[in-house]
């Protein structure tokens, strides 16, 4: 299967997401990609941009027997515990590379469900680190843009010579 996955550097990538308006049939339809997607590198979630689908969706699964996938549309962050945890990040538009992030370890997220109802949600753990990954490709940023800069023209030169 092709999993239709953007490389970096193209644009898409680093351009913010648009809002849902709606949560439509074409909506659920690209959460279910997106989740076929997310199975098949595997990974613990994707954000519709690194499809080059420009609206603000994204999938997320932490869980260890798999198929409990949380749809978000248009999440945004309204907490954030003040401990931090550290977790290896890597995405599938930056292959061969990872780099540990510190982020906060728990985070409350406001978002539109598969109904289109309003919702929040306390995330932790891996969880909260996926949600928070997803939310920054939405915002047109990637793990590395956390990173020194140093550390990121590594990382980049590194999945460049990858291909």
């Amino acid at each position: 299967m092709s999993l239709g996955l953007l490389r970096w550097p193209h644009p898409a990538l680093s351009r913010p997401a648009a809002p849902v308006d709606a949560v439509t049939e074409e909506t659920r339809a690209i959460w279910d990609r997106m989740i076929e997607v997310m199975e098949a590198m595997p990974g613990v979630g994707l954000a519709a941009p690194q499809l080059g689908i420009g609206q603000a969706l994204a999938v997320v699964d932490a869980s260890d027997e798999r198929g409990r996938a949380i749809r978000l549309a248009n999440p945004r962050i309204v907490a954030a515990s003040d401990e931090t945890s550290d977790y290896p990040e890597s995405s599938p538009n930056l292959p061969g590379v990872h780099a540990v992030v510190t982020r906060p370890k728990e985070v409350r997220v406001a978002y539109l469900d598969e109904t289109g109802a309003a919702r929040e949600r306390e995330f932790d753990g891996l969880w909260a680190t996926s949600v928070q990954h997803q939310i920054d490709h939405l915002a047109g940023k990637l793990y590395v843009d956390r990173l020194s800069r140093t550390r990121r023209q590594m990382l980049l030169r590194k999945s460049q010579k990858h291909a």
